[in-house]
C-alpha cells in the first residue's frame, strides 16, 4: 500500500544519544523515559565500543548506545531520568535537532510525548 508522505523542515524534534554500561541499564532507562512520557521511542543498540579519555588513561569499553526520539523541550526532564537512573558519573547524553524528517513521524512523537 503507497502512501503519500511529506517532509518537515525546521522542526523541534531531536535524536539524543546516550550511551551505557551494559542492556540491562540501557532497558530500564529506554522504558523510564517512555513511560515518563520523555520520550517517544527509544532504539538500544547493544555492542557499540567505546574509546575515550577519562581521568588521564585511554579507555576502551564494550557499551549500549540508546537513541531518543523526543523533542528539544523535554530536555529538563530526559537529563532528570539519566540523573536518576544512569550509573556513570558523566553521562553521555547529546541532543541532535531534527533539520528533516518524514511530517507524520514528526508529529508522532510530539504527540506521544505530550500524552495525545
Amino acid at each position: 500500500m503507497a502512501r503519500e508522505l511529506s517532509l518537515a523542515r525546521g522542526t523541534d524534534q531531536a535524536v539524543v544519544k546516550i550511551t551505557c554500561p551494559s542492556l540491562e541499564v540501557a532497558e530500564k532507562i529506554a522504558l523510564a523515559l517512555v513511560e515518563k512520557r520523555a520520550a517517544a521511542c527509544v532504539n538500544i543498540i547493544p555492542g557499540v565500543t567505546s574509546v575515550y579519555q577519562w581521568q588521564g588513561k585511554i579507555c576502551r569499553d564494550s557499551e549500549t548506545l540508546l537513541l531518543v526520539k523526543t523533542t528539544m523541550a523535554k530536555g529538563d526532564e530526559v537529563l532528570a531520568v539519566l540523573a536518576a537512573e544512569h550509573p556513570y558519573e558523566v553521562p553521555e547524553a547529546i541532543w541532535t535537532r531534527v533539520e528533516q524528517g518524514s511530517q507524520s513521524y514528526l508529529d508522532w512523537i510530539t504527540k506521544a510525548v505530550a500524552g495525545f
